[in-house]
C-alpha cells in the first residue's frame, strides 16, 4: 500500500540557534545584566524546594503557576534532560522577569526553535484572580511558573554557574533576579 504522507513544497529546514545568536539576542534586551549558556544536568532540582514555596509564601495554591498545580522537582528533572542547552538570565532589580522570558522565548521559537520553553521568578500578576476552579489559565501565552514552582534551587544553579546570589536578609538589601530558558 503507497504512503498517505503528503510531501512539503518547501523542504523542512531545521534551524538550531547557535550560542552566540543566543546571547546576541538576549543582550539586545533591556534590564539584564548576563546571560550564560549551561547544560541542563546543571540545574539543580529538589522536592524540598516546593516546601518553601508551601510553608512560607503566601502565594501557595493560588495561582496556576504556582504549586501544587506546577510540575514536581520530579517532572522538571524529566523536562530539563529532554532538552541540550538552557539560558540562565541574571536580570536587575527593574526587570520584569517573566514578560522578558516570554518574548526571549517566543523570538526563539520564530526562529526555529520549536521545544523552547521558558521559566520565569515570582508570582504572576497577569490577572486580579486565578482561574483556579476550572484551572484554565486566562493569559497561557504570558504565564510562566517561576524556577522554584517547579522545583529549581535557584541558589545552587546560579552558584554553580559562577553568577552572584545571596540571602536577602533586609528590606534594603537589593536581591538577584534569575530567568531560564530551555532550548535545542
Amino acid at each position: 500500500m503507497k504512503s498517505m504522507k503528503r510531501k512539503s513544497k518547501t523542504p523542512a529546514k531545521e534551524s538550531k540557534l547557535s550560542n552566540s545568536e543566543l546571547c546576541k539576542a538576549i543582550k539586545k534586551k533591556s534590564n539584564i545584566e548576563d546571560a550564560r549558556i549551561i547544560s541542563p544536568s546543571d540545574v539543580e532540582t529538589a522536592v524540598w524546594v516546593r516546601l518553601k514555596c508551601q510553608f512560607g509564601c503566601g502565594g501557595y495554591g493560588r495561582s496556576l503557576v504556582c504549586p501544587p498545580y506546577t510540575p514536581t522537582a520530579q517532572q522538571t528533572r524529566e523536562v530539563l534532560d529532554s532538552y541540550s542547552r538552557a539560558v540562565l538570565i541574571h536580570f536587575t532589580e527593574e526587570a520584569q522577569v517573566t514578560a522578558t522570558i516570554v518574548e526571549l522565548e517566543r523570538d526563539f521559537f520564530l526562529r526555529g526553535a520549536w521545544k523552547v520553553f521558558g521559566i520565569g521568578a515570582g508570582s504572576c500578576s497577569l490577572c486580579k484572580e486565578c482561574n483556579l476552579e476550572k484551572q484554565q489559565c486566562q493569559n497561557p501565552h504570558h504565564a510562566r511558573p517561576a524556577m522554584e514552582a517547579c522545583g529549581i534551587d535557584v541558589f545552587s544553579t546560579v552558584k554553580k554557574a559562577g553568577f552572584p546570589i545571596e540571602v536577602v536578609r533586609t528590606k534594603s538589601q537589593c536581591p538577584n533576579f534569575y530567568g531560564l530558558i530551555l532550548v535545542d
